[in-house]
């Protein structure tokens, strides 16, 4: 086979129609540089979104989540804008597409409901943020910290380091608890039972100086202490502290609990256990009526 004979095979298998939209052939070498063009866009869409997040958006202060936000725009935008080219540039009309997709629109609305409600729910995500990226949030029992929101999907990093792909459809139609929305600021609340022999001015003094001498807790808002209920056993106080940072809070809970049992110890203010008293009393014999059962038998 002579050179000239590959080149022209080649082309034939280049050339070679596999089908037509609307009277639009679609050949091999139309499909590739279709696939071309389009990873060209997607590889300029995900170079965009990472020049704005390093270089651009930082210069302006913008907070972690509206930069997340304004870069997936322009990341799915630049993504549209090639596939409308990378179509027009192999000779496809789109008007012929459009046939076909509301052919397939029927079919795609049963067959990938979830999908679609993801990506709608995606889209919410992005422009109303109900949720941004660096938010605490708690969804379906999970807690953690968003890092990544997806068209499809939004990635949570737990707080024991456990990446959950969550669906998007949850954060819109579900309860989500955002503890970062607006404010990152937290009211931590310790709850401790004291005994009743205790003086109470002492445990209310202990309680603050414990908030006091923590370097993460804010005074303003200023910690306060409580008595909320009589217990069983105890009376049951709470230290209501402000931490600057909801991320944090498990680890300020540890430092005040530890701080709280040394404390009492130098006050000498007990933390009482449940108690249970048993009282048992020694049998009793009971007084037999023989008569009455006598005239019971007669």
């Amino acid at each position: 086979m002579t050179w000239d004979e590959v080149l022209s095979f080649i082309n034939e298998i280049l050339n070679y129609t596999l089908f037509q939209i609307k009277e639009t052939p679609v050949t091999v070498i139309s499909i590739l540089i279709f696939l071309f063009f389009i990873s060209g866009f997607i590889f300029l869409a995900v170079a965009a979104r990472k020049a704005l997040n390093r270089k651009i958006l930082r210069r302006f202060k913008i907070d972690e989540g509206t930069s997340y936000t304004l870069s997936r725009i322009t990341q799915y935008v630049i993504i549209t804008i090639g596939a409308l080219v990378s179509f027009q540039f192999v000779g496809i009309d789109l008007s012929g597409l459009a046939v076909i997709f509301g052919l397939l629109s029927v079919g795609i609305g049963f067959g990938l409901q979830n999908v679609t409600s993801n990506f709608i729910s995606g889209l919410i995500i992005l422009f109303e943020r109900p949720i941004s990226v660096g938010d605490r949030v708690t969804v379906s029992n999970i807690e953690g910290d968003v890092t990544e929101i997806n068209i499809r999907s939004t990635k949570v990093r737990t707080v024991n380091n456990v990446s959950i792909i969550v669906p998007n459809s949850e954060f819109v139609s579900k309860d989500v608890i955002n503890y970062s929305h607006g404010d990152p600021t937290y009211r931590l609340d310790i709850n401790v039972g004291v005994s009743y022999g205790s003086d109470l001015d002492k445990v209310l003094k202990a309680m603050r100086e414990v908030a006091d001498e923590n370097k993460h807790v804010l005074q303003n808002p200023a910690p306060d202490v409580h008595l909320i209920e009589f217990g069983e056993s105890s009376w049951n106080m709470q230290l209501r502290a402000w931490v600057g940072d909801v991320k944090d809070y498990p680890q300020i809970r540890n430092e005040l609990n530890q701080a709280i049992v040394r404390k009492f110890r130098d006050y000498e203010i007990e933390i009482p256990f449940p108690q249970r008293d048993l009282h048992v009393r020694s049998s009793v014999s009971l007084p037999v009526n023989n008569k009455g059962s006598a005239d019971k038998t007669n």
